[in-house]
């Protein structure tokens, strides 16, 4: 609440150091870059060691459901109440419009629509692209069908009740069936991959938003225990990312680009906001610096909210194969998404 209160004015004069706080950010940089490539490429590393061995099914399960507690306590123990804090300081809670309406709260209904719409548009246009194929091969079979229902009847009558003709009927109810099962396994693999993807960007939005907030700040006090919190932030929030991406099987170039990409966005974030700072004098508590904040964040903690709900947990919980049928599975699940939450939320005591 800067700007509102006169208490201790002498500490806060002290805090703000300028030199202090640029050598700060400068050692974070490195710090949080690291542990942000950790962070990441664990789950990813992981999973390749565990693949094609009996427990690669479920360490990838366990991971993702890890990481969904992390991505739901990032949007609702850290982005969301921050957002809320950032419009409702002294400075904007007075003015019109954000003292009549709630826009923390609108924002965050907002993120959630669009991360709504965009998985609406994406799975429709997977189905859509495997709806022509699968009508082309439902076609074939029944001009299949056509053709040996004559030879069919023929040998019926020939042989009787006996004959032992049903085989080739029943090896294409084996095939028919075998492409279902590959088509559904297709559709869940785009689906998982465009989850990584949104994700990522609802994760990427959120790291920039708090790297160029670092980055403007000229508080000592503030941000020397950020620099450890967003450090342990980085790397579970990375573990929950890298998790889904290892899960979705995407190409090793895919996989380098998207953990290059998290790795990096928090420390160009922080040179953005320095940047931004020393050419502008444009400070973090500026009000309009503020609003940006209260805005961006809501909608990041919208997005968020919804794929943790959504596209992870009432995936995992409610239609996966392993875990409904594995009632241990299903305990140990909850556990690691439990874990994850309480890993992200005791962050909160620091930042």
């Amino acid at each position: 609440m800067s700007g509102c209160e006169a208490g201790d004015a002498s500490r806060a004069l002290w805090c703000r150091n300028a030199a202090a706080a640029k050598h700060l950010k400068l050692v974070s940089i490195g710090i949080i870059l690291v542990t942000s490539a950790v962070g990441i490429s664990s789950p990813v590393v992981l999973a390749r060691f565990f693949e094609g061995k009996p427990a690669y099914g479920h360490a990838l399960l366990l991971i993702k459901c890890f990481a969904a507690g992390v991505v739901l306590s990032t949007a609702l123990v850290h982005v969301l109440p921050d957002a809320f804090a950032a419009l409702a300081d002294c400075q904007i809670a007075v003015r019109h419009p954000w003292r009549d309406f709630p826009f923390s709260g609108l924002l965050t209904l907002l993120g959630a629509l669009l991360a709504l719409l965009v998985d609406v548009v994406a799975t429709s246009h997977a189905h859509g692209s495997s709806g022509s194929g699968g009508k082309q091969q439902y076609q074939r079979l029944e001009e299949g069908k056509q053709k040996h229902a004559p030879a069919t009847v023929a040998a019926v009558a020939m042989t009787g009740c006996h004959g032992h003709h049903g085989g080739d009927d029943h090896n294409e109810g084996e095939e028919e069936e075998a492409d279902q099962f590959s088509e559904e396994e297709r559709l869940t693999k785009l689906k998982q991959r465009m989850v990584s993807q949104v994700l990522e960007i609802g994760i990427v939005f959120h790291s920039v938003i708090i790297g160029v907030t670092m980055g403007m700040s000229q508080n000592q006090c503030a941000i020397r225990p950020l620099v450890i919190a967003l450090s342990f932030h980085q790397i579970f929030e990375g573990m929950g990312l890298g998790g889904c991406i290892a899960q979705a099987g995407f190409g090793v170039g895919t996989v380098a680009y998207m953990c290059l990409m998290f790795s990096v966005t928090t420390p160009i974030g922080i040179i953005l906001g320095m940047i931004v700072y020393y050419m502008t004098g444009y400070d973090d508590s500026n009000p309009n610096a503020l609003i940006s904040e209260g805005l961006l964040g809501s909608l990041s903690a919208g997005i968020l909210i919804y794929m943790a709900l959504v596209d992870l947990i009432a995936v995992d919980f409610f239609h996966n194969k392993t875990m409904s049928s594995s009632p241990q599975m299903k305990k140990a699940c909850y556990t690691a998404l439990v874990l994850g939450s309480a890993s992200m939320s005791v962050l909160a005591l620091w930042a």
